[in-house]
Parts: C-alpha cells; structure tokens; sequence
C-alpha cells in the first residue's frame, strides 16, 4: 500500500488543530492510502532581550526599599497562581497527547529544519501539507519544511492549509513566492490565502473546506466521548480564543439568565474541571450544548456538523486574517446570520435552518475528493 506523511503544527492545546489532523488522515486513508502524521519540531525565532535587561536593571535602581519590597511580594504571588496554572496546563496537554495517541498515526522519526536524515523522503509516496495555520509566517516564521522542500517537487500536496494572515511580512516575501511556486498541487481553505498565491505567484490556488468537515456527523460521534464534569442541566458553551468582551460577557450572562441555561467555558484555566477537557469531549460538549458561542473557526465548523445553533463573535479589529477564515466559511454556508452583530436579541437564537447544508456539504466534499485524486495520481493508476 502506497503510503502519504502529513506535515502540519503538532499542536496539544487546540482542539481544532488535533481534530483537523484526524481528518486529515482520515480523508487520505479512505482513498486507499497508509496514513502517518510527521512529528515535526516547532521552529523559533532568536529575540534579543538586552535593552530588556538594561531598562529593567535601571527601573530597578530608582526604586526605593519599599517599592522593591512590594514588587517582590507581588511576584511571589503571581509565581504561586502560574505554578498552580502550569500544572494544570500540563495535565491539559497530556490529555490531548493522550487523544492523539488513540486517533492518529504518528512518524517514529521526527524532523526539523536542520535534521532530515538522508533518503527521508523516499519513505513516502506523497506528503500532504495541511491543513490549519501552517503557512502563518507569524507563528511558523518561514519555515521550508512547511513548504515540503525536503521532497521532490512531484511529491508535494497541498491540502486546505491557512496562512492565518491577509499579508505576507517582506521578510518572507521572496521565499515564499519561490516555495509556493514550487508546489504542484496547490489549495488553500479561505479567500484570503487564495489571493496571497495569486499575488506572489499569479497561480489560481483552489479553495477547500476544512478536512473536519469532510467527515460525517456519525463519524465525529464515534470519536467523541462525554466528560465526567459535563453539566447534567441544560447549558449555553462557550469557547473564545481572543479575549471576551464586557459586552459579550453580559450578552452570555443574560442569554444565560433569560434562558435558564448554566454557562461552561472550555478554555478558562480558572475553570478548571472544563479546562481539562480533551478534543474528544469537546466534540460532545458541543452536541450537547443548547447553545454554542464562540470566536473559533472550529468551532464554527463542528456547530455545523453537528447541527447545532450557534453565535460566532469577530476576535477584534486586529484580527481581520482569523475573521476571513470564519467569513469564508459562513458565508459558503449561506449562514451570515449566525455573525453576533447580524443576530437581532428579539429573535429565537435557537432556531437556525441547516437545510441547505448537506446538498452544499456534498458538493464540496466532492470537490476536496477530485482534487485528491489527482494531486495522489489516483485516477492514472486506475
């Protein structure tokens, strides 16, 4: 069986980036292939932090006794609360390492920029990179493997991946250019990245759904599992990756109130029996829910799946790149009205029509099946 190795952000603490990696693997393996994730390191980028020190030392030379007294007595007690924040990271971590050591088939070899062993890549037939941010130079700095330069160019697929950016910083604009033109098959999964390629190569880069809406409401329900501290009231789920709002506050608190729902937040680490939760609870968490608010693609994503009312809030002005992901997606799904500044408070938030979902899901599903197909050579060697 010919075998594909997947290169995308090995990341423990977002429930979309390990369900996305499920998906992928799935997608590729029921088109006959032998699947593996390849466990690669997270590049980083040298920050110099003299002037830091200097300015710290200096700070710290004006301060009187007292002054310093009270510093010292502050930090201890912040090192108390972020020692007692760490170990419950930690155990979040373990638990996602722990999901995917359950659903996805990881490479026993891991690579990075300066340690690809030699022949790697005759290990593998294809290697598909995707999908989430992978090509977000703000977060993976350029790095080539993302861009599967370890590989002949004849190997190189890219599926759904997002640069979680509308714009290239100039420092990586020429790589960039050369690594993208270098890619044979070539798809991104919002508008924002399908312009980027057209600007820096004038290439036409076809635009997929996520690989996690590729699988079946019945197929994500056979993954999910419910979490011990699940509410057994009726419950209103929150999940926002940027910082939540006043005024979103108060609208959660009297949707709350109004409807006699009691509120989980899953990424409050001062909730800690939600913050633990793993990719697979928060699959059940959201089928569950009479209500789901958040700010997160993915949780956009599985609200549709699992047909399930849903609100979805912008992060904030500065995040226009994260926005066009969310844009893209609501708006192939004809559900612009789900944005929280399109919901009117006197209408039934409960209620959301999801009819015309699955003749669009089916259409784009097959669309992600032909582009497979062909980047895998499928069809020649039938």
């Amino acid at each position: 069986m010919k075998k594909v190795g997947i290169i995308t952000i090995c990341d423990y603490n977002n429930f979309g980036n390990r369900l996305q990696n499920f998906a992928v693997q799935e997608v590729i393996k029921s088109l006959g292939y032998q699947v593996e994730t390849i466990v690669n390191e997270h590049p980083s980028k040298y920050i110099n932090d003299t002037n830091k020190v200097k300015s710290m030392v200096n700070r710290i030379k004006e301060m009187s006794i007292e002054e310093i007294t009270k510093k010292l007595l502050s930090r201890l007690i912040q090192k108390s609360i972020y020692r007692d924040q760490i170990i419950y990271y930690e155990k979040r971590t373990d638990a996602f390492k722990k999901f995917t050591h359950e659903n996805i088939t990881v490479s026993s070899i891991e690579i990075s920029n300066s340690n690809i062993p030699t022949g790697f890549s005759n290990n593998y037939d294809f290697f598909v990179v995707g999908s989430d941010q992978i090509w977000n130079p703000n977060y993976r700095y350029g790095s080539p493997i993302d861009f599967l330069r370890f590989a002949p160019k004849s190997k190189r697929i890219a599926y759904a991946p997002s640069f979680g950016t509308s714009k290239i910083p100039n420092e990586y604009i020429q790589n960039y250019k050369l690594w993208l033109s270098e890619m044979k098959n070539l798809s991104v999964r919002e508008d924002a990245g399908s312009k980027i390629i057209k600007e820096l190569t004038g290439k036409e880069a076809l635009i997929l759904i996520d690989p996690t809406l590729m699988l079946s409401k019945e197929k994500w329900l056979t993954v999910s599992k419910t979490a011990i501290n699940k509410p057994k009231v009726s419950y209103i789920l929150t999940y926002f990756l940027g910082e939540i709002s006043h005024k979103t506050k108060a609208r959660i608190n009297r949707i709350s109130s109004e409807n006699n729902l009691e509120i989980v937040n899953l990424v409050c680490i001062k909730d800690k029996q939600h913050y633990l939760t793993d990719p697979s609870e928060f699959i059940d968490y959201i089928n569950s829910s009479e209500i789901f608010l958040t700010d997160s693609f993915h949780g956009v994503v599985f609200s549709i799946l699992l047909k399930k009312p849903f609100i979805v809030f912008n992060k904030s002005e500065q995040s226009h790149s994260t926005n066009s992901r969310i844009e893209t997606l609501v708006s192939k799904f004809n559900l612009h009205q789900r944005m929280s500044e399109n919901i009117n408070e006197d209408e039934n938030i409960f209620n959301i029509d999801y009819t015309h979902v699955d003749e669009i899901l089916e259409i784009e599903r097959k669309k992600t099946i032909k582009y497979l197909e062909n980047a895998l050579n499928i069809n020649d060697n039938i």
